[in-house]
């Protein structure tokens, strides 16, 4: 079963190279965590008035959120289009979700799929997942499962678990090329090494056709490709089989 869209909902704006803005930012973050929304809205609204991305993004998810002011999506989507413009990513991401799902705008499946894939290319592991599900499923594109592998790839790249479970799917029924157990069982045991019950089940599935030499290869380089992962250096749809 397809691990379905994500949505960030935490406080975890980026972080600038100003030290001042810098510095406000992660006390309005870590006051927002702590519910001290009076100080999260001080410091978050000074620095939007200031045209600072990251501020703003998170002053729109107090709004979204109902955080220490009433919710309000629309004030939530009107400040997440200011931030896209000043090219937040995270703010991408989140306006992306709002035309999904129609929050504060009406629904807009293209606007969708044309943000995710603005933050997906500044690297954002769950704009590119949602981009893998969405191609998967054809929810506001047309179904392509090489669509989905590509954009499951690099998400995994950026060792995002469910892209790894979902690259296994992928591999396991042989949606976009021919079943490759082999490397169901790789991805599986990389979500796995993240914590994720259910590709354990999985994996033992996979097990049940493979070889011990099979196994013992595939655990070779599932090995590998973590360390790369964790390492920073595997590169998406790099071959399988790379040392």
């Amino acid at each position: 079963m397809w691990q379905k869209l994500t949505y960030a909902l935490a406080f975890a704006g980026l972080l600038a190279n100003t030290p001042a803005a810098k510095a406000g930012l992660e006390e309005g973050i870590a006051a927002a965590n702590a519910g001290q929304f009076d100080v999260a809205l001080k410091e978050f609204k000074y620095l939007a008035d200031m045209g600072y991305a990251p501020g703003i993004y998170e002053l729109a998810k107090m709004y979204e959120g109902g955080y220490g002011v009433p919710r309000n999506p629309y004030k939530a989507a009107e400040l997440m289009q200011q931030a896209v413009k000043l090219g937040s990513a995270d703010a991408m991401f989140s306006l992306a979700v709002m035309y999904d799902q129609g929050q504060g705008v009406k629904i807009d499946k293209q606007k969708a799929v044309d943000l995710f894939m603005s933050a997906a290319k500044k690297n954002l592991p769950a704009a590119q997942f949602n981009l893998g599900v969405m191609h998967a499923n054809g929810d506001g594109v047309t179904q392509d499962y090489n669509q989905a592998r590509f954009w499951y790839e690099r998400a995994a790249a950026n060792n995002y678990t469910l892209a790894m479970f979902n690259l296994a799917l992928l591999y396991y029924q042989g949606l976009g090329g021919e079943k490759n157990v082999q490397r169901s069982y790789i991805w599986n045991t990389l979500a796995e090494y993240n914590g994720y019950r259910p590709a354990s089940t999985s994996r033992r599935l996979d097990e049940k056709s493979m070889s011990r030499s099979e196994r013992e290869d595939a655990q070779e380089i599932a090995d590998t490709i973590y360390h790369k992962i964790q390492a920073g250096t595997y590169i998406a749809g790099s071959q399988i089989t790379e040392d």
